[in-house]
């Protein structure tokens, strides 16, 4: 049994009917507290009756910390509404609400520096509210109860940029409020238009997400336009995505209902710099260098790094190895990323570079170039590995795209 309503089994009745009895002190406090809500919380945890009463009152705490019986009226900074992309857009083929979220287009370093990571979860979160308001909307309107959403996240242009680390916290984040406080919510997380940095971005976030939430994921290869047709009917999709549906302006990628987001100006920014965290500090001599080794198994994987000086500038680059088990000189390295001096004493640095070869990647921090003054590094260097399951699938859609020739 699916363990929905009018699919029942009767030990999962019989859990129904317990769970109602054991919250009798919670039921008056929360919105719609039928059925359809309770048996969402019964299959988040398998109709473990203790697991499915502790997760609703700690969500019921979430709801008085966020106060979210009131978040539809609070409005987010408006940086945060110009910017960070996303929007309702449409219904599915069963009148289950669309959410767009556009990845590519996101400044993440320019919302952080102009919000908070906590201002930038509170929208999201405001966003699965909205979502729930707009699903009871459905069900009235349709006479039958619409309890899920489809979500569609479009990553052309997915870069490096959006694997800066407190970039990736905010989704980390985001993903784990999801699960614990918005279960059985999602029908279909659909991907399109994935590069093949996808697969690294993804194993960052997957981790906060349930086994049933990654079996709901679908990626889309190059004919995604029309597949996309097959869950959203083409006069409720927007022309940018194989769909008929314009803006009253014929506007085919929907503005009014979609926000693409962009560059976040600098008239926005709060501050000029994210505080971070390093996991070393070590000194480099005067007159001489500070190397880090990286050993990168294979092709694909992704280098990230965060650096601060104290003491004044300091250069830094990246090399690749030519001879494994000795220290090198930088010039008898492959040079891969270009040595070149940071003020990293008054503003960190953070960077990424995706390996193409396997090997093993020096991150080499340079002083020879001070004879007076030695240097603190304080740094963070993560290897990012790409998450097997996801590279395999778009190497098979890849594979499946025809040659030139034919």
């Amino acid at each position: 049994m699916s363990g929905r309503v009018g699919d029942l089994s009767p030990q999962q009745q019989e859990a129904l009917a317990r769970f109602q009895e054991n919250l009798q002190d919670l039921l008056p406090t929360l919105p719609n507290a039928d059925d359809f809500f309770l048996l969402r919380w019964l299959r988040a945890r398998n109709f473990d009756l203790q697991k499915s009463e502790n997760m609703l009152r700690q969500h019921v705490e979430f709801r008085k910390q966020q106060d979210l019986d009131n978040i539809l009226l609070w409005q987010p900074l408006e940086v945060i509404q110009l910017y960070d992309s996303g929007g309702l857009c449409g219904y599915d083929y069963e009148g289950c609400p669309v959410w767009f979220d556009i990845i590519g287009t996101l400044d993440p370093k320019g919302l952080l520096l102009s919000a908070s990571k906590q201002e930038l979860i509170r929208k999201r979160i405001r966003v699965c509210e909205l979502l729930l308001r707009e699903c009871a909307l459905q069900s009235e309107k349709l006479g039958r109860k619409i309890e899920m959403v489809l979500m569609v996240f479009d990553m052309e242009g997915l870069g490096l940029r959006h694997l800066w680390k407190p970039a990736v916290e905010v989704y980390q984040q985001f993903f784990a409020i999801l699960e614990a406080n918005y279960p059985e919510m999602l029908k279909n997380l659909i991907i399109v238009r994935a590069s093949r940095l996808f697969p690294v971005a993804f194993n960052l976030v997957k981790s906060f997400m349930s086994e049933e939430t990654r079996r709901k994921i679908v990626i889309l290869g190059d004919n995604w336009k029309q597949e996309l047709t097959k869950f959203i009917s083409p006069n409720q999709l927007p022309v940018e995505f194989g769909g008929t549906m314009t803006d009253p302006d014929g506007n085919p990628k929907c503005l009014t209902k979609i926000n693409y987001g962009g560059e976040v100006p600098k008239t926005y920014y709060l501050r000029n710099q994210v505080r971070v965290q390093y996991e070393h500090t070590k000194s480099v001599g005067r007159g001489s260098s500070l190397q880090v080794e990286n050993e990168i198994l294979f092709p694909g994987c992704v280098l990230r790094w965060q650096f601060a000086s104290d003491g004044g500038d300091i250069g830094f680059g990246v090399f690749l190895k030519t001879r494994m088990g000795e220290r090198q000189r930088a010039g008898e390295m492959t040079e891969v990323l270009p040595s070149q001096c940071y003020n990293a004493h008054l503003v960190p640095e953070d960077g990424s570079l995706t390996c193409l070869k396997a090997g093993v990647y020096v991150l080499r921090f340079d002083n020879t170039y001070s004879l007076v003054h030695a240097k603190q590094v304080s740094y963070t260097v993560e290897v990012l590995l790409p998450d097997k399951a996801s590279q395999e699938k778009l190497q098979g859609l890849e594979a499946t795209r025809p040659s030139p020739e034919q």
